[in-house]
């Protein structure tokens, strides 16, 4: 008999009179993970925040909400913080926006274990250590050290999952908890949150748009569109007999198509011998400064004009490193040529009086936009830096023009990021980059936060922009059927190295080398037709 854990009647939520989650009724049972799918704006998020009273003042709820015997909606603001981070924990969407940038890594952990179990000093750095170990995370003393903004995006996931089940709470919610991670890190990690759940009786409501996570790890699934439940029901019968449209339409929906062929012509950028390092912090007062982490080493690159080159990796590989750097982001030793250009020469006026030929569309679309500019300040913000002569009248045109070719209506110019669901904010994030017509634009995970669906436009957006600007693109991902979609050439990097590279196509259907072979095993990538 399975034991109901987390029990919701009729939720209903609703902001400023306007209902996003209606009458929604589920139940997460112990020894069970129940995944809710479905586009972004669907009420997924909302709903996991509403059941554990984590949502803004504004929001009004109702319904039944129970945690096991207890009536959440009776508790009160100390009853609150005593079940979150206790018996419920949370895995929050956006890592970088969860985890507190003023402290270390090390003291974040640590306050979960100091708040609900008492643990201080060394005993509660040992369970934190145990954690960061738990999760697959290497170097763990040195990361105790280290502050939000030296990790990557799924070193920071990982430290919330860390967080999440510091106190093995009965409840786990995870909020897209391997959005940031590569195929075989993503393996790990719901390989790990089953063997929790297992050895704990813990449940887990398990929030994804990676449909094929949910038919390998949950039991169950819930199909959300426009706040409400098409279906629900155990996945293989759903996946294999969908009733609603919505959900046919959604298991059909992944990247497809391929890009242009390309012309034989010189490189537009030309990377030789690129290294990047950083030094690293000391784990104690009276030890020795340990040597730099070589976080890129010695690689070469081109990519030619209309050429997409794909980077594929896991987490802490140097994909982002190697972007930040050839974007001039980041100190780097070796050649960096844009052209005729010698990029990794330039300093100061001369390196900005070239920066309109290179832009960088970041992989997080929640943090990458300022929340206090219109969408029309962003767009224009380096249109009227690079030609501050240009007239109000000509600047306005070419916002709106641009708005219209990522396909965003003229009136999106004058709201804000958050009025924007994920995937209108990283179309945003592409206007503001192509604006100033680049020759190269660098695209760090932009379909990471997305659902297919939305994912699957994107792709196609980016393809039709490419084939009418003649743009490279730099191509950095972890979905190996998106980086299929895109990239001419693929080039996979582990610790910092180019372990095998060469025609997208060759290495996805022959990979040499062993770990590409784990990263398209653990994909599932669906055969292309012949």
């Amino acid at each position: 008999m399975l034991k109901p854990l987390l029990r919701l009647d009729n939720l209903t939520i609703a902001f400023d009179g306007a209902v996003v989650v209606d009458a929604l009724t589920l139940t997460v049972n112990a020894g069970e993970t129940l995944a809710i799918v479905g586009e972004s704006g669907s009420g997924k998020s909302v709903s996991a925040l509403g059941a554990i009273n984590l949502l803004p003042s504004n929001a009004e709820v109702s319904g039944g909400r129970w945690l096991e015997e207890t009536d959440l909606n009776k508790l009160t603001r100390r009853d609150w913080n005593a079940v979150r981070g206790n018996r419920v924990g949370f895995v929050f969407q956006e890592p970088m926006t969860s985890l507190n940038p003023l402290h270390r890594i090390g003291k974040q952990i640590g306050e979960a274990l100091r708040l609900h179990q008492g643990l201080r000093g060394q005993a509660a750095r040992t369970r934190s250590k145990e954690l960061l170990e738990q999760v697959k995370l290497p170097r763990a003393d040195e990361l105790l050290e280290a502050w939000p903004h030296q990790l990557s995006g799924g070193q920071r996931q990982r430290v919330m999952i860390a967080m999440a089940i510091a106190n093995n709470p009965a409840l786990l919610i995870a909020d897209e908890p391997t959005t940031a991670l590569d195929v075989t890190v993503q393996q790990d990690i719901l390989a790990l949150l089953k063997e929790l759940r297992d050895q704990h009786g813990m449940g887990m409501l398990f929030i994804s748009h990676d449909l094929n996570l949910v038919r390998r790890y949950a039991e169950r699934v819930c199909v959300m569109y426009r706040g409400k439940i098409q279906e629900i029901g155990p996945v293989e019968e759903v996946f294999n007999n969908p009733q609603s449209d919505y959900t046919k339409a959604l298991l059909a929906a992944e990247p497809e198509g391929r890009p242009a062929a390309l012309a034989a012509t010189k490189p537009l950028l030309t990377a030789r011998q690129l290294k990047v390092s950083f030094e690293r912090p000391k784990t104690g007062l009276f030890k020795r400064q340990p040597p730099p982490f070589e976080a890129v080493k010695a690689m070469d690159l081109t990519i030619a004009p209309g050429e997409t080159l794909g980077i594929v990796g896991e987490s802490g590989s140097g994909k982002t490193t190697l972007a930040s750097a050839i974007m001039r982001l980041v100190q780097s030793r070796g050649e960096i040529n844009l052209g005729d250009v010698p990029l990794s020469q330039l300093t100061g006026n001369a390196l900005r009086r070239q920066r309109h030929r290179l832009q960088m569309v970041f992989q997080d679309p929640y943090g990458a936009l300022s929340p206090r500019m219109p969408v029309f300040d962003i767009v224009s913000e380096g249109l009227r830096f690079h030609y501050p002569d240009l007239p109000l009248s000509e600047v306005t045109q070419r916002v709106h023009q641009t708005l219209h070719e990522v396909g965003l209506p003229e009136s999106c110019a004058a709201r804000y990021p958050h009025e924007f669901s994920g995937g209108q904010r990283q179309r945003i994030a592409v206007a503001r980059a192509i604006i100033l017509e680049p020759e190269l634009l660098v695209l760090d995970e932009p379909t990471s936060a997305l659902d297919r669906t939305v994912q699957k436009q994107l792709v196609t957006l980016l393809r039709q922009l490419q084939e009418r600007r003649q743009l490279s693109y730099l191509f950095i991902s972890h979905d190996l059927a998106v980086i299929r979609a895109m990239a001419h050439r693929i080039m996979v990097l582990k610790d910092g190295e180019v372990v095998e590279q060469g025609s997208c196509l060759d290495v996805l259907a022959s990979p040499q080398h062993p770990y590409t072979q784990a990263l398209i095993a653990a994909a599932h990538l669906r055969q292309l037709p012949a």
